[in-house]
């Protein structure tokens, strides 16, 4: 299955220049751990980081910082790490792994950003496709049943 079938689209965004505390109000307000932060470029978004509440919490809450000082650009590194949309689950689950990180902005082959995979989408989609494999048994011998003779004696 490629990537732009799972992934939450639209995703949350911001520009670098959002506050940490807008960034947390975003993140309340929208239900989320993250924050793609974007830059607009020929018409589209493109990913340049992202911020999660653990980056709230441990560069901003935990050293005391005040909130409406320090803004997105301040807390993104200096790259980031991209699926194409065309990409599969196990392609992700490689670049989560090695890289370890647990989110991943989805992009065009233009790097337009299309959405965000996060490892909670992964594992859905994998006990998903587990359920799906585990009704096959029971379909078999139902088919069975209704498509064979028994055996006479």
């Amino acid at each position: 299955m490629q990537l732009r079938e799972i992934c939450t689209s639209p995703s949350v965004t911001c520009g670098r220049d959002t506050s940490a505390l807008e960034l947390a109000q975003l993140m309340r307000d929208r239900h989320v751990g993250d924050v793609v932060v974007v830059e607009q470029h020929d018409g589209g978004a493109t990913p340049v980081g992202i911020v999660t509440d653990r980056d709230l919490v441990i560069e901003v809450m935990a050293r005391g910082v005040s909130p409406e000082l320090l803004c997105a650009g301040d807390l993104i590194g200096d790259g980031i790490v991209t699926v194409l949309e065309s990409e599969t689950v196990y392609d992700a689950i490689w670049q989560m792994r090695s890289k370890a990180i647990r989110r991943l902005p989805v992009v065009d082959t233009q790097g337009r950003l299309l959405g965000i995979l996060t490892a909670d989408d992964v594992t859905r989609f994998i006990a998903e496709e587990l359920t799906e494999l585990a009704r096959v048994a029971p379909r078999q011998i139902k088919h069975e049943m209704a498509t064979r003779e028994p055996v006479a004696h």
